[in-house]
């Protein structure tokens, strides 16, 4: 029970921060809800995946798909651009902990340190540098993937107007 209520917790927040950042970008009041639950399932599907053994690039690419494809089913019924609704619901999967102590471990290798902790402190910043590189690409691939796959097919229904209406200009 108490690992339900966790996931349920969980659940709740990741949907509260995709709103959050869907408020930041002034996105359409229609899509709040939508938002909300992309962020909340896509965010889901990454910890479940890391529950079952996953690690975090795996996971976050998992949850960023999800995201993707969602986002273009429900970008019909919004009437809006998938990437409106996918990109608030996807950042609160980016890895901030990772970049930070990437960071914070290259201000640390400045300092006069002896050689044993400098190679121990450079191999942690690389680890935690890869990690949120990997896993920003993970979440950029599978949240455009569905949208370039897609988009492809239904680019043909498309009317794009290379000159202007002549009739408009007379």
């Amino acid at each position: 029970m108490q690992e339900w209520l966790h996931f349920i917790d969980r659940w709740f927040w990741l949907g509260m921060g995709a709103i959050g950042f869907a408020i930041l970008f002034n996105v359409p009041k229609r899509t709040i809800f939508t938002i909300f639950l992309l962020g909340a399932f896509g965010g889901s599907l990454k910890f479940i995946v890391l529950a079952a053994g996953g690690g975090i690039i795996l996971g976050s690419f998992f949850g960023a798909v999800l995201v993707g494809f969602a986002s273009l089913f429900a970008a019909h019924y919004r009437h809006t651009p998938p990437f409106v609704l996918a990109i608030p619901a996807v950042i609160p999967m980016v890895p901030g902990a990772f970049a930070y102590r990437a960071m914070l471990g290259v201000i640390h290798l400045t300092e006069k340190i002896d050689h044993e902790t400098f190679l121990k402190l450079m191999e942690e910043t690389i680890d935690n540098g890869l990690k949120a590189f990997f896993v920003l690409a993970a979440l950029s691939l599978g949240v455009s993937a569905p949208m370039l796959i897609f988009r492809r097919e239904s680019a043909k229904n498309l009317a794009v107007r290379i000159k202007p209406d002549e009739a408009k200009l007379k």
